[in-house]
């Protein structure tokens, strides 16, 4: 729907009815003065759904939730980072004993706590900060915006910014809040960085109705994400929906409702997914690459998706160098069924638009404007397959050595 209305409010996490946060520093983190331990929290059961990483190594706290959200109820959600909790014999164990703990605490089903984690793959998680921490996290919940804030930095790791947004809209009479906050600066390339999503709303919706929605805001928006080709072993995408927006649930999957809603869902996750492109791990600049005239969805989904994850013209694109057929190259390995003759290629920025291939030819431009083009901080890379109506966008970064550094010593 194109002409669904809604609104950017504050409060992340913590924007929608029912709903608290907090995070701490637990002791996970050497460094005391990270958060490394966050609780987002419901007054009662939601419906809940979730999407996670394709990699066949996952995560314990995966499997975990996996298994937790099969009946589509949940009330609250504990992640730490620092750990990853992944390729470790006792993994299950520690996540089962979060959820454990944290359950005990509330007073509430273990099978209603969604777990998750992020940080270094392959190292024992200790269970003592964290269930030595519950207590501390409960007592300091709040419905506020500090308190998501608060959330959403516990949950950082590389990251250098705090990634959480919130939307209302209007459904049924009603207003409907939805909010999120996710982490992801590398080892980002889902298949649904370590990529981890948290998303909570009122609005009134069955479990079934808002996995589909999930599934279609994420197929558009997490999984059109690459920062390095590097799909986690943590990737997670949660929802819980506390209904206490008052609106009729929303039962089906179809009807102005639902269609608003997922409108909103979608957004919500397009801000998220572009807040952890820009935000990978050393980038200097935000890479959009728009495939336009493309035969049909998926096609324009892989052909999006290989320019971006290209190394080749992520390192054009840190040099400022208009090097288009880095990018033919990429498009042309999809595997898809494209005509190369047919192809155009552009880029475009606050500087304004460059032309650099008409018909799959070199089309003529100038290397100084070109430059001026390349410099900004933000780049559209725009490829009209003038072989069809579908489209499709990927979101990513440029390469640059400060990515090499910082996961050239990520351990320590």
């Amino acid at each position: 729907m194109n002409n669904v209305n809604f609104s950017p409010i504050p409060g992340g996490v913590c924007a929608a009815e029912g709903f608290t946060a907090h995070g701490i520093h637990s002791g996970l983190r050497k460094n005391t003065a990270r958060l490394d331990l966050a609780l987002i929290k419901a007054d009662h059961v939601c419906s809940a759904a979730g999407v996670f990483t394709r990699n066949k190594v996952f995560a314990a706290p995966v499997g975990v939730t996996r298994r937790h959200l099969e009946n589509g109820t949940a009330q609250a959600i504990i992640c730490n980072s620092g750990n990853a909790n992944a390729c470790t014999p006792d993994g299950y164990a520690t996540a089962e004993t979060t959820c454990e703990a944290l359950a005990s605490a509330l007073n509430i089903p273990a099978d209603d706590v969604i777990v998750a984690s992020t940080g270094v793959i392959g190292v024992s998680l200790p269970t003592e900060p964290i269930v030595n921490g519950i207590p501390a996290l409960i007592d300091g919940l709040e419905h506020s915006e500090s308190a998501s804030d608060r959330a959403a930095s516990a949950i950082m790791t590389t990251d250098t910014k705090k990634k959480e947004f919130a939307f209302s809209c209007e459904i049924g009479g009603r207003t409907v809040k939805i909010g999120g906050i996710c982490k992801g600066s590398g080892m980002i390339h889902p298949n649904m960085g370590t990529m981890l999503c948290f998303i909570t709303t009122d609005c009134a919706i069955a479990p079934a109705v808002l996995k589909t929605a999930l599934l279609d805001a994420v197929k558009d928006t997490f999984n059109m994400v690459t920062v390095d080709g590097d799909t986690s072993t943590n990737d997670t995408v949660t929802v819980l929906a506390s209904g206490d927006a008052g609106n009729a649930e929303i039962t089906a999957a179809s009807g102005n409702d639902y269609e608003i809603f997922a409108a909103v869902l979608g957004h919500l996750c397009k801000t998220l997914a572009l807040a952890i492109a820009a935000d990978g791990e050393g980038a200097t600049k935000l890479l959009i690459c728009k495939v336009t005239g493309a035969k049909n969805d998926e096609d324009a989904r892989t052909l999006a998706k290989s320019v971006i994850a290209s190394s080749l013209v992520k390192t054009a694109m840190y040099g400022a160098d208009a090097n288009w057929g880095r990018i033919i190259c990429a498009l042309g390995y999809t595997g898809c069924d494209i005509d190369t003759a047919k192809i155009d290629i552009a880029f475009r920025s606050a500087k304004g638009d460059l032309p650099v291939c008409k018909n799959g030819g070199s089309y003529p431009f100038d290397e100084d404007y070109a430059k001026e083009v390349l410099s900004e901080n933000k780049i559209e890379i725009l490829c009209d397959m003038n072989d069809g109506d579908c489209g499709a966008e990927a979101y990513g970064c440029d390469l640059t050595y400060e990515y090499v550094r910082i996961n050239g010593d990520y351990r320590s």
